[in-house]
C-alpha cells in the first residue's frame, strides 16, 4: 500500500512532537514533587513515591495494546480523541486525590489516555513514510520529546514554588486540551475506509501472533524494553540521587535537564546520519558504547564507595544518555519496518511489550536505591550487555 502523505512536514513533526511531549511532561514535571507527595500521604518508605511513575507506565503499557488495534479498525483520529478524554480525567482525579491510592489511579488513567496519542502517532508516521525517512522523522520527533525533560522538572519546581504540586496536573490538563484542538482541526485522517480492519478479538490475536513471528520485530522490541528499563530506573531514582546524594537542591532540574539534552542532541545527530549509515550500524555502536562506558564507570563508582564526584557522574550520564538517544528512535523504526500493513496494531504490540519489559527492570533498579549510585550504573552496564545479546540474536540470519 502506498504511504499516505500528511500535513506539511514541519507542521506534522511539530504537531506530533506536541502530542508526544505531553507524555514527557507527565513523567518529568512531577519528579521534584516526590518528597512532598511522600510527606503529604505519609509514605513510610521514600522509595514508594516512585510508584507515581510506575503507575503511569503501567496504564501506558495497557493503553497501547488497546489503542493500536482500535486505530486500525476505526481510524487514527477517533482513538486519539478518546485517549485525550481519558488523560484529562486522570489529571482531574490526580488534582483532587485525597489519598495515595487515588493519586496512583489518576496516574494509571493518565498513562492509559496518553497511550493513544503516543502510540497512534507512530502509526501516523508509518502511514505516510517508510524506511530511513521514517527513522529520520521519528528521530526528530523523539528529539523534541526528549528535550522536554530539559525544562519539565524546572516547570514542576516553579509551580511548587508558588502553589501546590497538584497544579502540575492542571498544566498537563491545559496542554492536553490545546493538543486535542490542534490535532482535531488540522490533522487529516491517514487510514482510509478501505484500509481499515474489521474489529474482532480474532483479528487482534492473529495480528499479535503475526507481529511476534517476525524475528526482527520481536528482537528489537525486547531490546528496546531492556534499554528503556535502564532509563526508567534512572527516572525512578533521579530525584533521590541528585537531591539526597549530591545535595543539589533546586539545581536538580538543571542537572536533570542537562542529561536530557544529551539524548536530544543524539536524536538530532541520528536523524542527520542514519539515512547514510543505516539504522543497524548506529544501533550496534550505540549499544557497545553504552555497555563499555557504564562498565568502566562502575569501577570508578565502586572505588569511591558508590558516590563518585558529581562532575564524574554527570560525564558518565551524558555519555550513556547520548547512546540512549541513538537507540530509542532506531529501535522503534527497525521494529516497525516489516509491519507497515498493520501499523496501528504493530505499534501497539511493540510499544506495549517494550513498556511491560521496562517496568520491572526500572523498578528493580530504582527500588535498590540506598544512598549510592551503584545500582543505577550496574543496571545500565548489565542491561546494555543484555541488549547487545538480544540484538545479536535478532540479526542472526538477517541481511545487514
Amino acid at each position: 500500500m502506498k504511504p499516505i502523505k500528511q500535513l506539511p512536514l514541519p507542521e506534522f513533526v511539530t504537531l506530533l512532537a506536541m502530542m508526544i511531549s505531553i507524555l514527557a511532561m507527565s513523567i518529568d514535571a512531577i519528579l521534584p514533587a516526590f518528597e512532598q507527595i511522600g510527606r503529604e500521604f505519609q509514605l513510610t518508605d521514600p522509595n514508594d513515591a516512585q510508584l507515581v511513575l510506575s503507575a503511569m507506565f503501567f496504564g501506558f503499557a495497557i493503553g497501547q495494546i488497546i489503542a493500536g488495534p482500535l486505530s486500525d479498525c476505526y481510524g487514527r483520529k477517533p482513538i486519539i480523541y478518546i485517549g485525550y478524554i481519558i488523560f484529562i480525567a486522570g489529571c482531574v482525579l490526580s488534582i483532587i486525590a485525597t489519598d495515595f491510592t487515588l493519586l496512583l489511579l489518576g496516574r494509571v488513567l493518565q498513562g492509559l489516555g496518553a497511550a493513544a496519542p503516543r502510540i497512534v502517532s507512530i502509526a501516523l508516521v508509518r502511514d505516510g513514510y517508510e524506511g530511513r525517512e521514517m527513522a529520520r522523522i521519528m528521530s526528530i520527533v523523539m528529539a523534541i520529546f526528549i528535550l522536554v525533560p530539559a525544562i519539565a522538572p524546572a516547570i514542576g519546581q516553579g509551580i511548587m514554588a508558588i502553589t501546590s504540586w497538584r497544579n502540575i496536573f492542571t498544566l498537563l490538563l491545559i496542554m492536553a486540551i490545546i493538543a486535542f484542538v490542534w490535532f482535531a482541526l488540522r490533522q487529516p485522517e491517514t487510514l482510509q475506509e478501505e484500509s481499515r480492519q474489521k474489529f474482532s478479538l480474532k483479528y487482534i490475536a492473529s495480528g499479535i501472533a503475526e507481529t511476534l513471528r517476525y524475528r526482527i520485530v520481536l528482537g528489537y522490541t525486547i531490546a528496546s524494553g531492556i534499554i528503556f528499563g535502564a532509563f526508567l530506573g534512572y527516572l525512578n531514582s533521579a530525584q533521590q540521587i541528585f537531591q539526597m546524594i549530591y545535595n543539589t537542591g533546586d539545581w536538580f532540574a538543571i542537572y536533570f535537564g542537562a542529561a536530557a539534552l544529551a539524548i536530544g542532541v543524539a536524536s538530532i545527530y541520528n536523524s542527520k546520519v542514519v539515512v547514510h549509515l543505516g539504522m543497524r550500524y548506529m544501533t550496534w555502536r550505540a549499544l557497545i558504547g553504552l555497555t563499555l562506558v557504564s562498565a568502566g564507570f562502575l569501577l570508578v563508582a565502586l572505588a569511591n564507595d558508590g558516590t563518585p564526584h558529581l562532575w564524574s557522574f554527570m560525564i558518565w550520564l551524558l555519555a550513556a544518555f547520548f547512546c540512549c538517544g541513538i537507540l530509542f528512535g532506531n529501535f522503534n523504526a527497525l521494529a516497525m519496518e516489516p509491519i507497515g500493513h498493520m501499523a496501528g496494531l504493530g505499534a501497539a504490540v511493540v510499544g506495549s511489550l517494550s513498556t511491560f519489559i521496562s517496568i520491572p527492570l526500572g523498578w528493580a533498579i530504582g527500588s535498590q536505591f540506598s544512598n549510592t549510585v551503584t545500582p543505577l550504573i550496574l543496571g545500565f552496564a548489565c542491561l546494555g550487555a543484555l541488549g547487545l545479546l538480544v540484538v545479536w540474536w535478532t540479526e542472526q540470519g538477517l541481511e545487514s
